[in-house]
């Protein structure tokens, strides 16, 4: 494919607008096409990415401003969630646009990029592990909730999800090489390290899944059995759910590389590969990070009235908010 920021004459008919005069060449022609395909990729990608970022961040203010959400360990768990969704976001929407392009970074810059969003996509599975632990036991065992779950041990669950993901970063830091533009997969590992980061991916979503579907199946015995609260029972039913089709998403944008080289093997075609592309990042990618404002923005009934104050720009009312439960 013609790259119209390689070459000094290229750059200067691609910033005046090229193919439009008299005296265009096919040539030109063809690298305003490509030019504008640029744009409206990025404009398909970056208008989704835009939206979330101001709910999602609309979020995290509502969860650290009031102490209604700040004290509660379920909120906690929640901004933890948030917080990781939206910094890769952010940074995905970076190095796409970045590659869109033709952007080249040093590689201390592109290893901090890509060190960052493997971070934060192993945050996803753990918080879901021990948000559906948390429903779990409400539901579950409902008079001992306000003892196990805390806002002590909350915090130092927080605390060893960060450290153990870190961890996991860190032991892969000896094998990075550079290549190509900057993305997460363009940081090869070494062989070890490639077969390492499978068997740990594998066994981090096995074990989430096996969790909520534990979580499930307990808060279904509940439910049958009539002990306890139906209705939070079928409130909690749902949302462990989301969390286990919201881990399948997770894992689905964390194996994107591999659709990705079946596809190439079997498509010749660049400008498909190109579409196909972006379809996979907006859906498997994009999407699966803004469904935890969607799923908690928009069920929760704490949070939805103050985030819709917000989002609405209407002055904050004095509200009587629920107690976490």
């Amino acid at each position: 494919r013609p790259h119209c920021l390689n070459h000094s004459r290229q750059r200067s008919s691609c910033v005046f607008g090229f193919g439009k005069g008299k005296n265009s060449t096919p040539l030109d022609t063809l690298l305003w096409y490509l030019f504008m395909e640029r744009i409206l990729f990025s404009m398909m990608t970056s208008s989704p990415c835009c939206v979330f970022f101001i709910i999602n961040s609309t979020i995290l203010f509502l969860l650290r401003s009031k102490p209604v959400f700040s004290q509660c360990p379920r909120y906690v768990l929640l901004f933890n969630l948030v917080l990781a969704d939206t910094v890769l976001i952010a940074q995905g929407q970076a190095l796409y646009l970045l590659a869109m392009f033709d952007v080249w970074i040093s590689y201390p810059l592109c290893g901090c990029f890509a060190m960052v969003s493997q971070l934060t996509n192993q945050i996803s599975p753990y918080v879901l592990i021990f948000m559906s632990l948390e429903r779990c036991v409400a539901v579950c065992f409902p008079f001992r909730h306000c003892t196990l779950v805390t806002l002590r041990n909350t915090f130092i669950i927080v605390f060893l999800i960060w450290t153990v993901a870190s961890f996991n970063v860190l032991t892969q830091l000896p094998d990075l090489q550079m290549r190509v533009f900057c993305s997460t997969f363009s940081m090869h590992l070494g062989p070890k390290s490639y077969e390492y980061d499978t068997i740990y991916t594998y066994v981090l979503f096995t074990l989430s899944a096996l969790v909520i579907s534990c979580s499930f199946v307990g808060v279904m015995v509940v439910a049958c059995l009539a002990s306890g609260d139906r209705a939070q029972a079928e409130k909690t039913r749902y949302t462990l759910l989301l969390h286990l089709f919201q881990l399948g998403l997770n894992l689905l944008s964390m194996m994107q590389v591999h659709f990705f080289v079946a596809v190439a093997q079997c498509c010749r075609s660049k400008r498909l590969l190109d579409v196909v592309y972006v379809c996979v990042y907006v859906c498997v990618v994009l999407m699966p990070r803004c469904l935890s404002a969607l799923t908690y923005g928009l069920r929760d009934p704490t949070l939805r009235p103050a985030l819709g104050t917000h989002l609405c720009c209407r002055l904050p009312k004095y509200r009587h908010y629920s107690v976490c439960v």
